[in-house]
């Protein structure tokens, strides 16, 4: 008689643990579709737009990944602010620039070229042009007299001890 009540009770164990399981993943897959933002849009122009803009526009919350593939609370609201701009007419520079305005130029994957990135620029340029001067500058120079009278004393040395 016990083995038939644990039976049952394991059956019954085993029918509420799937019934569980099942609703969990239909809540799940439920919260899912409604985490992602769905947009419609008027002509395939504009979503162009928004996908060049979102791949363009920088999480300023997340390390250095763009709007579209974050999903911060802050990449959703500027998804949100770039497809409302869009849908006013707005172009592609004005979003762009709207969201400078509120995020800095940080938020832009291109920086523009200003004062302040001039060096982040023309820095390696620079660079590589010092490392040339140097590297032509060096074989120019010839080696001093009493280098080589040492450079000859080294080698009747080193032959001598060949000997």
């Amino acid at each position: 008689m016990l083995s038939d009540t644990s039976s049952h009770s394991l059956a019954s164990f085993k029918a509420i643990a799937l019934s569980v399981f099942t609703l969990l993943f239909v809540l799940s897959a439920f919260s899912v579709s409604a985490a992602e933002d769905k947009f419609s849009f008027d002509t395939p122009a504009q979503r162009e737009s928004f996908l060049k803009l979102t791949a363009e526009l920088r999480c300023p919350m997340c390390q250095n990944q763009n709007i579209a593939d974050s999903d911060a609370m802050i990449a959703h609201d500027m998804r949100r602010k770039v497809y409302a701009l869009l849908k006013q007419g707005k172009t592609e520079q004005e979003v762009i620039d709207f969201m400078k305005s509120r995020y800095g130029d940080f938020v832009h994957y291109q920086p523009p070229v200003t004062a302040a990135t001039l060096w982040l620029w023309a820095g390696p340029v620079l660079f590589i042009f010092i490392a040339l001067i140097v590297v032509v500058r060096r074989k120019s120079v010839a080696p001093p007299e009493d280098m080589a009278a040492k450079l000859a004393k080294a080698d009747e040395m080193l032959g001598r001890e060949k000997e």
